[in-house]
């Protein structure tokens, strides 16, 4: 793997690095909220669901607008734009350090989504451009790095900060977080030469965005990568945003305890990058996706029932391990579902991700005054496995099929 991504020149290699971090802070600020949900409860005397729509409409936010960004990247560059979102997430956050009221904070949060909703989905797509595909996995686990130091940076801080200095200090550390990566992504942008930022965004007489959305969707392949992303998001990424909540309330765990056990999910992401070549040579997409999402389903299953704090650390790691298998595997065909739409593509992806994301916190938040955080988690987690085993049974059907055309 290394010697692959040694090819890559310099120049190029600096790019994808500041990619990294703007990856890294746009996740910690998607995360950065979850383990602060109990004080922001208290802070404006509402219910553990209504603290909860600082997670969902950040999702929905996000989600939306990439019916703007994808086509937009596609055609102005995506490296520009996501250096102009990464600036504008710095805006968002210094309104929600200030935020005088839920209502403010949750516009504060809207703000900063609508920015960070251009940085991972165009900065995979940039590295689908601009990478050779025998090189894009590593180069994407490289980017992906960043993603899942941002879990474990945003729950950390989230509670960390939370119980010392204030959750208004989470925000103001993003504020200056955004404001330096976006400044040290436009200065590289600017070192980039003209003709090739010309050539990143002119593509030519493109089809507008819903054609282009139609000739994704109505793919039978492009609708199964997306209904899974949806389940996904509602599953795994919507349900976590309540695991530091839930050990919290049952475990009585201070927030930077909770925060800190959920944020393993992060260094778990990392180990599985660390050896995924190998498990990827060892078990195919298949094996990886099967693998994956049981592993989740019940490291997921003991957060969810554990009577007491120390199985839920290599719970946590576990389950980001698991994650990261079937999501990785997921990356991987998202890059390829329209190669000369390859922006909108991507960001059709996030969509589906990010709104699986918001219906799964909603329902989640809702339901746990019903059944409790712990049936919550554990369904969840069994929904979980049921989409690791309709994925895996898909990609054999592929697999399947393009044999016989190849034969």
């Amino acid at each position: 793997m290394t010697q692959g991504f040694a090819t890559v020149s310099p120049a190029l290699r600096r790019s994808i690095l500041l990619l990294s971090f703007a990856t890294f802070a746009s996740m910690a600020a998607q995360r950065i909220c979850d383990a602060m949900l109990p004080e922001l409860s208290r802070a404006f005397s509402v219910s553990l669901a209504e603290a909860a729509r600082v997670v969902s409409v950040f999702a929905v936010a996000y989600a939306l607008s990439q019916i703007v960004w994808g086509p937009l990247g596609d055609r102005l560059g995506k490296f520009g734009v996501v250096t102009f979102g990464t600036l504008a997430c710095a805006g968002g956050c210094v309104l929600a350090a200030f935020a005088a009221s839920l209502d403010m904070l949750l516009l504060a949060r809207i703000l900063t989504a609508l920015g960070a909703a251009t940085i991972i989905p165009l900065s995979m797509a940039w590295i689908g451009d601009e990478v050779a595909y025998e090189m894009r996995q590593e180069t994407l686990a490289r980017v992906g790095l960043g993603t899942t130091l941002g879990i474990v940076g945003g729950q950390l801080f989230g509670g960390l900060l939370s119980d010392t200095l204030g959750w208004r200090w989470a925000f103001g550390f993003l504020a200056l977080l955004f404001g330096v990566v976006g400044a040290l992504l436009a200065t590289d942008w600017r070192r980039h030469p003209a003709a090739a930022r010309s050539a990143e965004g002119a593509s030519g007489e493109r089809p507008g965005f819903v054609a282009q959305a139609l000739q994704i969707v109505t793919g039978p392949w492009s609708r199964v990568v997306l209904a899974v992303a949806l389940v996904e998001g509602a599953a795994g990424f919507g349900v976590l945003a309540l695991w530091a909540a839930h050990l919290n309330s049952t475990l009585a765990l201070s927030l930077t305890a909770s925060g800190a056990i959920v944020a393993l999910f992060g260094p778990g992401g990392m180990l599985y990058m660390a050896v995924a070549r190998q498990l990827i040579r060892r078990w195919g997409e298949r094996g990886l996706v099967q693998w994956g999402g049981g592993l989740f389903a019940v490291s997921t299953a003991v957060v969810g029932l554990t009577p007491a704090w120390g199985p839920a650390v290599p719970a946590s790691l576990l389950a980001g391990f698991g994650f990261f298998m079937f999501h990785n595997t997921m990356q991987a065909h998202v890059t390829q579902m329209a190669p000369d739409a390859r922006g909108t593509g991507v960001s059709l992806f996030a969509s589906a991700l990010f709104l699986g994301q918001s219906v799964g916190v909603v329902l989640a938040a809702e339901s746990i005054n019903r059944i409790g955080s712990s049936a919550v988690i554990v369904l969840a987690a069994a929904l979980f496995f049921g989409l690791a085993l309709f994925f895996a049974g898909a990609l054999g059907r592929r697999q399947r099929d393009k044999t016989e055309v190849a034969g």
